[in-house]
């Protein structure tokens, strides 16, 4: 069993900056950032390999975000600049201890509790 733990979430005004943390108990293969507005399904946002450290962005946030992690502190990071209102989500934290490279929710086995970032026009 791996534990998520997120922290940084918060409110900010468009343009703006946030940087998201998410702690793991344990060793993983791979660590995601996904978001949910209300009425929306969830979407991808970033992925790393835990391992190397291979990362991919999502068209909607790329040169944007970015993803980084700390392997020492089992510890990833998605750094968000230049905010946009449409960004305003509920962001997890997701990993998987086998498999990678996907955007599909089902295929995380193990999800943090969620972090409200909202952005105000």
């Amino acid at each position: 069993q791996v534990q998520l733990v997120e922290s940084g979430g918060g409110s900010v005004q468009a343009g703006g900056s946030l940087r998201l943390s998410c702690a793991a108990s344990g060793s993983t293969y791979c660590m995601a950032w996904f978001r949910q507005a209300p009425g929306k399904e969830r979407e991808g946002v970033a992925l790393i390999f835990t391992g190397d450290g291979i990362t991919f962005h999502a068209d909607s946030v790329k040169g944007r975000f970015t993803i980084s992690q700390d392997n020492a502190k089992k510890t990833m990071y998605l750094q968000m600049n230049s905010l946009k209102p449409e960004d305003t989500a509920m962001y997890y934290c997701a990993a998987d201890t086998y498999r990678c490279g996907t955007w599909m929710p089902r295929n995380y086995n193990y999800w943090g509790q969620g972090t409200q970032v909202t952005v105000s026009s």
